[in-house]
């Protein structure tokens, strides 16, 4: 008798402390995921509050100011679905269907009328103690990651690096990682960061990705074109 009692007891302890995990375990699910009164979502707080930044600079007179050209540019290049392979092009630009990272941003600045070969050649030329080229190349040097990040620091306007502040990112500036480069997207994720156009590898799925947040410690540079 004493023993089955006791097994009795055992088991009403038993189902009173899983009881009691349980409704802690509702309590706590309740106050983590639940606690906004507010009818709308943390990721929805950036939308409508987020314009697209516009250049007051048309540099090659179609009508669509600069910043626009150069997001035009980045998304018409990508849309083309260049091959990564790192090539030496005697016309400096790829003209066969492949390509690097660094010519999203040719391409891109070239549709709003900047010659990135043209203009980072005569730059290292002019201030070559800035860049580590022993023997100017205007095939190739515009091609370097290292060298659009000093062209760029002596003429773009540099941004911030904070991926949180995502109103200064804005689609048509230029971000420069450690050993990549890309164009900011106007789309965003659902928390308001920027997407990135840009070409990276063989096997990326798309020329469009959300990778600033899991490269921000890879980011060296932001700029814009002023």
């Amino acid at each position: 008798m004493r023993s089955d009692r006791t097994r009795k007891d055992t088991a009403k302890r038993y189902i009173a402390v899983l009881a009691l995990l349980l409704f802690c375990s509702i309590v706590f699910n309740v106050q983590t995921h639940y606690q906004r009164t507010t009818a709308i979502r943390p990721e929805d707080d950036y939308r409508g509050r987020i314009s697209q930044f516009h250049s007051s600079v048309d540099r090659d007179d179609d009508g669509v100011d600069d910043q626009l050209d150069i997001l035009n540019g980045a998304l018409a290049y990508v849309s083309t679905h260049p091959k990564y392979k790192s090539r030496y092009y005697e016309t400096g630009y790829p003209d066969d269907g492949y390509g690097v990272c660094t010519d999203v941003v040719a391409y891109a600045l070239k549709n709003a009328g900047y010659d990135l070969q043209e203009l980072v050649d005569a730059d290292i030329r002019e201030q070559p103690q800035d860049y580590m080229v022993e023997e100017p190349d205007a095939n190739i040097d515009f091609r370097r990651v290292r060298n659009l990040k000093v062209f760029f620091a002596h003429t773009a306007a540099a941004l911030t690096t904070d991926v949180s502040e995502i109103e200064a990112w804005q689609g048509g500036d230029i971000v420069v990682f450690k050993e990549h480069i890309g164009v900011v997207s106007a789309e965003r994720d659902k928390n308001g960061i920027a997407y990135i156009i840009h070409n990276g590898k063989p096997n990326q799925k798309s020329y469009i990705q959300d990778i600033l947040p899991k490269k921000e410690k890879e980011i060296i540079g932001h700029f814009r074109i002023s």
